[in-house]
């Protein structure tokens, strides 16, 4: 414990750093799967965002991910204080979305794999929107309701 309160701020700037590549990743995959829709008629340019999109999600996105939550559960367990405070469980709440978003993600990222993807280029442009709304609850938490 006493490990993870000297080396808090560490820990937050690599909690930062992991989640500013995470989002990245959730802002630009849906972005891979309008594309990946609206060309599907072009066999050799679909071969090409099915890399992209694999690689986006498994290589950044995925370890991105995982290393905001380990590092979000070193700060709790670092500074548990925060627990009490409002504005954490907004963040919480908003992280949590984000979880569920990334695997969400993910199941259409092996829709699309397997060519059996039913939505539009349409579809995933608003769905492309979602991470930027969490976004912004979790920034709202975080900068803004705690003063």
């Amino acid at each position: 414990m006493e490990f993870l309160s000297e080396h808090y701020q560490w820990i937050k700037w690599l909690h930062y750093l992991a989640f500013i590549s995470w989002m990245a990743t959730l802002f630009y995959l849906p972005r891979l799967y309008v594309y990946h829709q609206e060309h599907s008629h072009k066999k050799e340019f679909v071969e090409v965002v099915k890399i992209q999109e694999d690689k986006l999600f498994y290589f950044i996105g995925q370890p991105s991910m995982i290393i905001t939550v380990i590092t979000g559960i070193l700060m709790i367990i670092s500074n548990q204080a925060l627990l009490q405070a409002g504005y954490f469980h907004l963040k919480l709440l908003c992280a949590i979305l984000l979880f569920i978003y990334h695997f969400d993600c993910l199941r259409y990222l092996k829709q699309l794999k397997n060519d059996t993807c039913k939505k539009s280029g349409k579809f995933f442009r608003a769905y492309n929107e979602v991470p930027t709304i969490i976004m912004i609850g979790i920034i709202t938490a975080m900068i803004i309701l705690p003063y």
